[in-house]
């Protein structure tokens, strides 16, 4: 192909060392991510309850664009082919989104003229059948339109297809984005994230000086008349109707690949405004296959391998995820890194409701890390996780459940979907305590949820089956709960013991009171050597004693960055040393034992209680709250089998017992 140039660099290790810049650990590229989408109407309008109802008697099997576009303009117009499969009921008209500018000239099911068209609000369009298409069949509709898309910052506009001057580069560009809600603004279509698409074609024919990227693999270009030409892009996996794209320009081709462990030379289709630009970001560019590599080792082999990733270069102000390219205003280290890594979290496994977006956004983010943990400096990655932590910690409040999703700004919060995401998966990885298993679940979610949807439940789910124990606690304190924790550390030393006593303020008490945890407290020795001890916050006031002989001069909380908390206070009090508060041991009775459905407990009386029921083998199986008022644990989701049970009470007292769970 004309302006097609090759890369020779298989591995960012043959590039020049990475020197950390600003905008790689500050944040930028999530930001810019993030502005991508909420420089647009906070509060779109999409199609009705009802009208989606009436998109759920299909199921989406393929689409095939067929259209015109030109580099200068938002005119756009031809025929969009929809394959579907109806459901459990026969269907008697056609219901689909297209923005209520366009023209529709025509719509045939199964070679038969619409019966009529029924337009409502904004997008929400209904085409009576000729003939009803019965129930559990293939049936196949060719809607064709013309006009031009909207563009604006009022009502439900997205500006989902825009076409803009790159002043730097004097380059013509014009390029589609879709999320969350906007791809009516360019195509006719179905906006529901769980029907994805298992195939697509994308056909745009344009000026024979322009390439047209896509998704999946360029099949051809075909000359037409008049100094046209048409490009056809086809993918053969499911796509869900955001990630289906365009970008349009008089574009320089340059090609490298990556070299994934175990699979196929990928290659990487980079469409740049012109030479210049090349010059410019070649270096960033050629970072990608090194990505690729780094990704595929760790979380699974890149899920489009046998098509291609890639890049489309437009004016967007950030980067955009589109299935097998994305398109991005721009080369930088973390841009490139986080929006790869959606190709993964995103593309191939896409949140199943915009509720979940921190599925997307936040394991994009947390791939900025792992890529400077690899290429980078472990000061860089440091860097980068105190900013994505200042950034959460910005606010007292927020959860990531996003409880409003027609509210763009809140989807897209930079300060929670992207940083405080980032932060709790971190957080997961330092509850397993092994990053074998961490990355292990990261791979199970990836296989078992291929070419789909998923939700925060699935997710769990999968970190619940590598921890052993219910993780209910952590997904209400992070996912649904709201602030973070704050801990002030009094401790002494005496007699070969180290006292620790932790107390815990939550900053939005009246949402998320308490956040059960575990802390890690480092100190540091009158020789500068070091120990690092791991502490259950199992209750907002807990005492520890360990032993230590070696003389402590301080102790730091959470020194390497694990756990999302405010700044605490450290300080030695000699009040705290009285040894009883921590060794006290008490024997409890408890009965039935063997027991079925509940334990209650016997002689128990002051306030709640932290209960922890740990196996045979002494793993953790079970953490629970018993209230004073009712001391009575409940044991019917633990396996038949011997368990340990012990109570921690707020001063430190440990009380311990031994029960039988039976069928």
């Amino acid at each position: 192909m004309g302006g097609l140039l090759a890369g020779s660099l298989s591995a960012t290790a043959q590039l020049p060392a990475y020197r950390p810049v600003a905008a790689d650990l500050d944040g930028s590229a999530a930001d810019a991510c993030a502005r991508v989408h909420t420089g647009a109407a906070a509060r779109p309008t999409y199609a009705s309850l009802s009208h989606r109802q009436k998109m759920a008697g299909y199921d989406v099997k393929y689409y095939k664009l067929d259209i015109r576009l030109s580099n200068t303009s938002r005119d756009v117009g031809g025929t969009v082919t929809i394959r579907a499969r109806t459901g459990s009921q026969p269907l008697d008209s056609l219901a689909f989104e297209l923005y209520n500018t366009f023209t529709i000239e025509s719509v045939v099911v199964d070679g038969r003229a619409d019966t009529g068209l029924r337009r409502k609000g904004l997008g929400d369009v209904t085409a009576g059948l000729a003939q009803p298409v019965a129930a559990n069949t293939l049936f196949e509709a060719r809607i064709t339109y013309r006009g031009t898309a909207p563009n604006g910052n009022a009502a439900a506009i997205g500006n989902a297809l825009n076409t803009a001057v790159a002043r730097t580069y004097n380059v013509s560009t014009t390029w589609s984005l879709s999320e969350p809600y906007n791809a009516y603004e360019w195509w006719p279509c179905k906006q529901t994230l769980t029907d994805k698409a298992d195939s697509t074609d994308v056909w745009v024919t344009t000026a024979a000086t322009n390439k047209v990227g896509s998704n999946g693999v360029l099949e051809r270009v075909t000359s037409l008349p008049g100094n046209q030409v048409r490009y056809e892009w086809k993918s053969r996996h499911p796509i869900d109707y955001y990630l289906i794209s365009v970008a349009v320009g008089p574009y320089l081709e340059y090609v490298n690949y990556a070299n994934p462990v175990g699979g196929p030379r990928i290659p990487i289709v980079n469409y740049v405004y012109n030479q210049a630009a090349l010059n410019f970001y070649r270096t960033e560019i050629d970072r990608t296959p090194g990505f690729i590599e780094n990704y595929s080792a760790l979380v699974g082999l890149y899920p489009f391998a046998n098509e291609k990733y890639g890049h489309s270069m437009a004016p967007i102000g950030g980067g955009m995820e589109h299935q097998t390219m994305t398109t991005q205003d721009g080369f930088n280290f973390t841009l490139t890194a986080h929006e790869l890594f959606h190709q993964w979290f995103g593309d191939n496994v896409t949140c199943g409701a915009w509720e979940d977006i921190w599925l997307n956004e936040g394991f994009a983010s947390y791939g900025e890390y792992l890529s400077l943990n690899a290429f980078a400096t472990p000061t860089a990655a440091r860097s980068w996780l105190d900013q994505a932590h200042n950034s959460a910690l910005s606010q007292p409040g927020g959860s990531l459940f996003v409880s409003d999703t027609s509210n763009v700004d809140r989807i897209f919060s930079s300060r929670l979907s992207y940083k405080k995401g980032a932060a709790v998966i971190h957080m997961l990885r330092y509850l397993l305590n092994d990053d074998a298993k961490f990355f292990r679940v990261l791979r199970t979610y990836q296989s078992t949820y291929r070419g789909s949807t998923a939700r925060t439940r699935d997710l769990q789910r999968l970190f619940e089956a590598e921890a052993g124990q219910s993780l209910q606690y952590f997904f209400d304190q992070w996912f649904r709960g709201e602030g973070y924790p704050t801990f002030a550390l009094r401790w002494n030393q005496a007699g070969g013991q180290m006292y620790l006593q932790s107390t815990q303020t939550a900053s939005m008490p009246a949402v998320t009171p308490f956040f059960q945890t575990d802390i890690d407290y480092r100190l540091t020795f009158a020789d500068n050597s070091t120990r690092t001890v791991r502490f259950a916050q199992t209750q907002p006031v807990r005492t520890l004693s360990v032993s230590e002989s070696r003389a402590v001069v301080s102790i730091e909380i959470d020194p390497d960055q694990w756990v999302l908390n405010g700044s605490g206070t450290v300080v030695r009090d000699a009040g705290i040393i009285t040894g009883t508060n921590t060794a006290r041991l008490a024997q409890l009775s408890v009965y039935p034992n063997p027991c079925r459905e509940q334990l209650r407990l016997a002689d128990f009386s002051g306030s709640n209680v932290q209960a922890e029921v740990a196996d045979a083998a002494g793993r953790i199986v079970l953490r629970q709250t018993v209230p004073a008022a009712r001391p009575v644990l409940q044991t019917a989701l633990l396996a038949p089998g011997l368990y340990h049970l012990r109570l921690l009470r707020p001063d430190g007292t440990v009380a311990r017992a031994r029960f039988v769970k039976q069928e």
